[in-house]
Parts: C-alpha cells; sequence; structure tokens
C-alpha cells in the first residue's frame, strides 16, 4: 500500500544548459558581443558572471529573456585568453542549478577551467535535506495523523503528542528550507544565512509557494489535534489538501509535461503518502494502550485504505514513467539508482502490508493478543521503512530526471573556428557519442559568402588512440554542408580538421576542438 511512495518527493527536474555561444571550449577570434544560454526548459536567472583571464569577476546585469533563452550582453573590451561565463538559474520546478561556459579569445590562458568555479557545498546540500525530510515528515506523518485521528478514531494522548510534535519539527524546518533554498540559489555558504537577499531569493522561487502552502497546512494539522467534532474534521481536511497543493506546487515530477496530468498525479499521490503514513502511529499507539475504539478504528482504515492507495499508487507509477522516459534510465541514471534504493525498500514494505491485511487485521480486531502484539511490530517495522523512503526521496532533490538528460542528450555540440582566410560553424547532432550526423556552415573570414567547391570532416581523438575519421560532406541545396550518419565510438574532445576546396582550388584547412559527451 504505502508501497508507491518509492515514488513520492520531488523526483531533481532540473534545467539544464543545453547550447551556449560562445559553445564550452570553444576558441574565437575577437570578443563576442553577446552571450547566449539556451536551457531545456524555461527558467530564471538569478547570478551571471564573467570571470576574466586575471581571475576579476564582472556581474552580468544586462539580458533579455526569451522562454529558456537568455541573451546576455557582455561587456565591451574583454582581453584575449580564456574567460569563464558561470550562471546559477532557478527552473520551473523551484530548483536553483549552476554552471559554467568556458571560452578563450585569441588563445587559451593555463590552467583556467569550470571545474574551479563551480564547487559542491556540502553543508548547504546537507541542510537541504534534512530540511526535505523534516517537511516530508509533518505533512505526510504528523497532518496525515490528524486527519486520522478525526475521521478513523482512536485518538489517544501518546499518538496526539507524537503527531503534534512531528508537525512543531516541520514548521521549524520549512522555513529553514526557504533559507538554504536560497543559499542554493545564489551559490552562497551557511554563514550568509541571515542575510535577507538570501530569503528573497528563496521565496522567489516556485519552492517559496511550496514552503507557504504547506506551513498553512502544517499550522491546520496543529490546530486539528486540538478539536473535535466538525472543527477538527474540516481543520484535518484542510490541512490533508494543502498538503498536496503544497507538493504539487513545485519539483520535478510537478514541473514534468503535460502539467495537467503530473500535478493532478502529485498531488493525489501525496495525499494518500499522507493517508497511509499518518495512520501508523494512531493505530500503534491504540493498540499498545489497549484502547477500546482500536478494533473499530483498524475496521474503518482497512474500508478507506483501498481508496487512498489505489490513486496513490497509480499516480506513482505514472511519475516514474514520465521522469524516467526508458526503463535502461533505472540502471544508468543517478534518479534511476534513488528509485533502485526506494524500490529495494519498498519490497519489505510491502510484505509488511500484506501480511497485516491478511493475517492479522481479522484476529486482532477479534481482540486475539498475540496478532495484536504482531501487529504493533509490524506497524513501527511500517514505520522505519516510511521514513527510510523519505530519506531516499529527499536526495531526488539533487538529482536531474532522465526525461531532462535525455533532452540533453539530444542536443548537438558546436564549434566555432574562425581564422582570416575563412570561417566554419561545425555541428554535430547528436551531440554524444554513437550515430551522429554534422553539419557545416562555411564563410569568408569577414563572414561573406564562400562558394566553396567542397569540404572535407575530419575527427580524431588522439588520446583515446583514434585516428583520423574523414567524411567528404555534401551540399543537398540549402547552403549547408551536410555528412550523413557516421559513427564515433567514445565521448571526450575531439580534434577537429576541415578542409575547405575554394572555388580558386586553393585548399584552406581549419582546425579546432569539440567536446562530444559519452
Amino acid at each position: 500500500m504505502v508501497g508507491a511512495l518509492a515514488f513520492a518527493g520531488d523526483a531533481l527536474a532540473h534545467a539544464s544548459l543545453v547550447h551556449s555561444e560562445p559553445a564550452d571550449g570553444a576558441m574565437v577570434a575577437r570578443e563576442p558581443r553577446a552571450f547566449v544560454l539556451t536551457f531545456s526548459e524555461p527558467i530564471s536567472p538569478l547570478v551571471l558572471r564573467l570571470v576574466g583571464p586575471d581571475g576579476a569577476a564582472v556581474t552580468l546585469d544586462r539580458f533579455v529573456q526569451r522562454d529558456a533563452t537568455l541573451d546576455v550582453e557582455a561587456p565591451a573590451g574583454l582581453s584575449n585568453g580564456t574567460h569563464v561565463l558561470t550562471w546559477r538559474v532557478v527552473s520551473d520546478d523551484g530548483h536553483p542549478v549552476g554552471g559554467a561556459v568556458v571560452f578563450s579569445i585569441g588563445a587559451p590562458s593555463p590552467g583556467v577551467s569550470a571545474a574551479a568555479v563551480e564547487v559542491i557545498d556540502w553543508p548547504v546540500r546537507m541542510a537541504i535535506w534534512l530540511a526535505r525530510l523534516a517537511l516530508y515528515a509533518g505533512l505526510f506523518v504528523g497532518v496525515g495523523g490528524a486527519f486520522f485521528a478525526n475521521w478513523i478514531g482512536a485518538p489517544s494522548r501518546l499518538a496526539t503528542r507524537l503527531g503534534a510534535g512531528v508537525i512543531v519539527a516541520g514548521l521549524v524546518a520549512v522555513p529553514l528550507s526557504v533559507g538554504v533554498q536560497g543559499l542554493d540559489a545564489l551559490g552562497a555558504t551557511l554563514r550568509n544565512l541571515p542575510e535577507p537577499v538570501v530569503w528573497r531569493a528563496g521565496f522567489s522561487t516556485s519552492y517559496g509557494v511550496t514552503a507557504q502552502l504547506a506551513l498553512l497546512a502544517l499550522a491546520l494539522g496543529l490546530g486539528a489535534f486540538w478539536q473535535k467534532g466538525v472543527a477538527g474534521k474540516l481543520l484535518s481536511l484542510a490541512a490533508l489538501l494543502l498538503a498536496g497543493c503544497a507538493l504539487a506546487a513545485s519539483g520535478h515530477a510537478s514541473a514534468a509535461h503535460p502539467q495537467g496530468l503530473t500535478r493532478p498525479a502529485v498531488f493525489l499521490h501525496g495525499v494518500g503518502i499522507a493517508v497511509w503514513a499518518g495512520a501508523l502511529i494512531p493505530l500503534g499507539a491504540a493498540f499498545a494502550s489497549r484502547s477500546p475504539d482500536a478494533a473499530a478504528a483498524l475496521r474503518r482504515f482497512s474500508a478507506l485504505a483501498p481508496f487512498a492507495v489505489l490513486p496513490l499508487v497509480a499516480a506513482g507509477l505514472l511519475l516514474a514513467v514520465i521522469q524516467l522516459g526508458s526503463l535502461d534510465a533505472l540502471w544508468t541514471t543517478a534518479y534511476g539508482a534513488v528509485l533502485l534504493v526506494k524500490a529495494a525498500l519498498l519490497v519489505p514494505l510491502f510484505a509488511l502490508a500484506v501480511v497485516n491485511r491478511v493475517r492479522l487485521t481479522a484476529p486482532a480486531e477479534r481482540g486475539e493478543a498475540t496478532a495484536i502484539a504482531r501487529l504493533r511490530r509490524s506497524i513501527c517495522a511500517e514505520m522505519a521503512l516510511i521514513l527510510a523512503i523519505f530519506a531516499v526521496a529527499a536526495v531526488w532533490r539533487f538529482t536531474p530526471p532522465p526525461r531532462v538528460l535525455a533532452v540533453i542528450a539530444a542536443e548537438p555540440a558546436s564549434v566555432h573556428i574562425h581564422t582570416g582566410a575563412a570561417m566554419v560553424d561545425l555541428s554535430i547532432a547528436p551531440g554524444r557519442s554513437g550515430p551522429v550526423s554534422a553539419s557545416i556552415v562555411v564563410l569568408t573570414g569577414e563572414f561573406g559568402p564562400l562558394d566553396a567547391k567542397g569540404v572535407t570532416l575530419i575527427l580524431s581523438n588522439p588520446a583515446a588512440g583514434i585516428g583520423p575519421i574523414r567524411r567528404p560532406a555534401t551540399k543537398p541545396g540549402d547552403g549547408t554542408w551536410r555528412v550523413e550518419e557516421f559513427n564515433l565510438p567514445r565521448g571526450g574532445r575531439w580534434s577537429v580538421r576541415i578542409a575547405i576546396l575554394g572555388p580558386d582550388d586553393g585548399l584552406r584547412e581549419l582546425e579546432g576542438e569539440i567536446e562530444i559527451r559519452p
């Protein structure tokens, strides 16, 4: 029943950079007038900086956004050498992501790389993970417990204390989660947490909406523990529905298309988890205290459970299919690895659910002591497994889903090579190892038309011991030279040589490098 928790949580959709001008690793002859960054989905820019060859950083605050593309005005007077364009943006799912594009003007500078610019801040990541874990516990165990107490029955002092305590922890963690979200968005450290700009950045993401809805859900759930009758029922029901809305407001799964399907699926999934997980503490406490209402509450919950679990499972499977995209993503991506770990936790969880339903529920309702003792132990084991699943689900915050990776993999790799005699724009699609095709635009060094008689593409990867791959290009009539399907056996940095036979039968050869993804 609770098995579909494997698909709970925001399953890290990140926006990812799919194209840049200049391209990463490009060598350009003159300073660019603008930078173009194209992402896999719509984004909101947070920080754009250009680090020059001397290490000085300039903030780039003049840009135009077109859906998923940023046109950024370049500073005037850029010097020769290697420059690093660093960026941090927020994607539709509310997750901040960052990266860098390295390019050189004239000639590269020694020892400059994007790896030196983008560093993972593990304390911030741990704070994000802990806050997400507390959020899940508060919404699912706390709010779900308040719903159980008011609609199913068997309220007890122990269950109320535990449920309220989990909600209070959530009420503390959710505001802090906005702050650490802001830290992640700006690439700041924990010592910057008190700064107002950090909190503004956190609330400016779609996660800010999730946090506000979650706070309201937790507050109503806490109030529902202390109310009885109609008031308690209404408060707990509102809290449960708001918990589902909070989860659907941001996150990878909610940002996936079609959102008219994925957001309702996340909502149903979250509500189903809360109904199931929230029942465990009240039921366990009721049987532990030998409450006379325990058997009746168990009977009522057994009748309600299928109506929560079936939508939970269906929504979870649907979201998993959308996020994975293909079966092999289960074992070839970090997202799939997290899903497999959660699936491994589901096996004993499902086994416990089946045993409880088939073998223990009926005798426990009749008051058999042995069945009640076994049911209490089983409920404790289920709660431990559920918390472990929450902990694993929180890791998804840091893993882009395969559907995003597929978009990136389909993007071409490109390089611009410019000399005084000629210039070319080479694009290899898809920009990864395996079967690819190439398109080549040929111009004069002054950006004029060059009526070449022939163009040959020559690729080699000396580091891998792969000799020159020579392919003649054809010109089908659209002005672009093309090399139809050929094979690049591995990823890495490839050397490019393009031989152009000019209209005067003179041979021009342009050389550069292009990065091919594995």
